[in-house]
């Protein structure tokens, strides 16, 4: 059996799935098996996809009429195919001409896997250049520091004085949970604990 999945986006209200749909149904996807979300590419809960990966099953074929109706992305629609092909599913799209039952098919998802994991890496060894980058120019990553040093010292010096943290967090308009992670971070202690 042949099940069909159309996408439109949200993006243009013009837009329709009848070129889609006649085209599956041309290529023998019965009307009761055709699936469509109007949505982004870009989101995953699509409860079109989401029927139509479930009605599904072993022996099956999955048709699109392009590659870039079933996935966001190329990891993406690689999953979602490699998910297929390890229950036993077809995928087939039409205007690629791509069928994953066919040799060159399969050869074609081949070389797209090894340019998501090509891309992949390019993307984090950028990543990492970028951070190597900004650390020998001084700048160190993540959020920033909710205390300046200064203050974290007059807090230690009114903890250390006696105040208690209720008191602390009232004066110098710190919330609880930044000034235990601040004192955490530093490695302060209560006087009579250290």
């Amino acid at each position: 059996m042949l099940v069909g999945y159309m996408r439109v986006s949200l993006i243009d209200d013009r837009q329709s799935v009848d070129l889609q749909r006649d085209a599956l149904l041309a290529a023998g996807v019965g009307e009761r098996h055709l699936h469509s979300d109007k949505a982004s590419g870009a989101r995953d809960d699509r409860p079109g996809l989401k029927a139509c990966l479930e009605d599904v099953r072993e022996g099956d074929g999955l048709v699109v009429w392009k590659l870039d109706r079933l996935g966001r992305s190329l990891s993406h629609l690689l999953s979602i195919v490699a998910d297929l092909k390890g229950r036993g599913v077809s995928f087939r799209s039409l205007t690629e001409q791509m069928d994953t039952t066919t040799p060159h098919g399969e050869l074609l998802f081949s070389i797209f896997g090894a340019l998501a994991q090509y891309e992949r890496a390019l993307t984090r060894e950028r990543v990492m250049a970028g951070l190597a980058a900004a650390q020998r120019r001084g700048r160190r990553g993540g959020r920033p520091v909710a205390l300046d040093a200064e203050r974290v010292e007059q807090i230690t010096a009114a903890l250390d004085g006696g105040a208690t943290k209720a008191s602390v967090c009232r004066t110098f308009k710190v919330p609880r949970s930044t000034l235990i992670d601040t004192l955490s971070r530093i490695g302060w202690r209560p006087p009579d604990q250290e």
